[in-house]
């Protein structure tokens, strides 16, 4: 294995103050009925719900899971997203870049021993790439919940934004369970698409070494109606109820670490590198 001198701990450059922001009113972060970004953030699941149907999230992973979009490393494509401001998210109105360093920082303050966690709050975000390959943000951002089964009361603008929405009105469809059956684990269910599910596809792709903790991570870390709200248990087996507490345990960071202040990205790539070599190292394909 080759040995990389880091020098100084690159960590020093940058480590969020978490008990400050935890120390903030929770309902400051994802604040969906108030803000200057409101208008931006209802529009997008505007679009998100009406749209993201059955067929449509099948035609998606027909389109990107077969992974011969491009061929880069990770690296190169995290810094890809100084170009992405997620207009989903209420919280913060700076590129998604910075968000992927806080995140792992935040990480790696409290979990100073898992290195592959403080990757996956690196990469966590990455699929969002999609909508620099013209994909539109509501088909890449945003929380996520299952297709083809009953949208639940507990998604984010429920009640006003899946009128046009075909699926909600298929009686197939609309039940608790929809096609799926009781327990049948989330590795079987459909969810709506977006950059969590393509990141979980090139990482089972490229054979990343991540292991399931992390790309349980990955692949439902938007699902807040789940680890967050609780919902849809009835569509969970028990390897995804062992597995819910690290989940919650990302979201903490993810959410917590959003601050306008920004860290010092190029005094942090050195032990990145060094995560990603590990973990999903070369030019990976997407």
């Amino acid at each position: 294995m080759r040995v990389i001198n880091l020098g100084p701990d690159p960590s020093l450059a940058y480590r969020p103050n978490l008990d400050k922001n935890e120390a903030k009113e929770k309902e400051e972060y994802r604040n969906f009925e108030s803000g200057s970004l409101i208008d931006r953030v209802f529009n997008t699941y505007k679009l998100m719900h009406t749209n993201q149907t059955l067929d449509f999230v099948k035609q998606k992973h027909s389109e990107w899971t077969s992974c011969k979009h491009t061929q880069m490393g990770m690296m190169d494509i995290i810094m890809s997203l100084d170009q992405l401001v997620d207009e989903s998210d209420p919280d913060v109105d700076f590129p998604n870049s910075f968000h992927a360093f806080q995140t792992a920082e935040g990480i790696r303050k409290e979990h100073p021993d898992k290195d592959w966690f403080q990757l996956v709050g690196l990469i966590h975000d990455v699929g969002k790439m999609m909508a620099l390959w013209d994909e539109p943000q509501w088909a890449v951002v945003g929380d996520t919940f299952p297709v083809g089964c009953k949208f639940q009361k507990s998604i984010v603008f429920r009640d006003n934004t899946f009128l046009e929405n075909p699926d909600d009105k298929n009686p197939y469809y609309n039940t608790e369970h929809g096609i799926y059956e009781p327990n049948c684990g989330l590795d079987n269910v459909f969810m709506s698409w977006g950059h969590d599910e393509y990141l979980y596809r090139v990482m089972k792709f490229n054979n990343c070494s991540i292991p399931e903790e992390g790309l349980y991570m990955i692949r439902f870390h938007s699902f807040y109606p789940w680890h967050s709200l609780g919902d849809y248990m009835h569509l969970c087996n028990d390897k995804d109820l062992q597995i819910l507490p690290w989940v919650q345990e990302f979201n903490k960071f993810d959410l917590y670490t959003k601050s306008p202040d920004l860290p010092n990205v190029e005094k942090l790539k050195p032990y990145y590198q060094s995560l990603i070599d590990k973990y999903c190292p070369g030019i990976l394909k997407w």
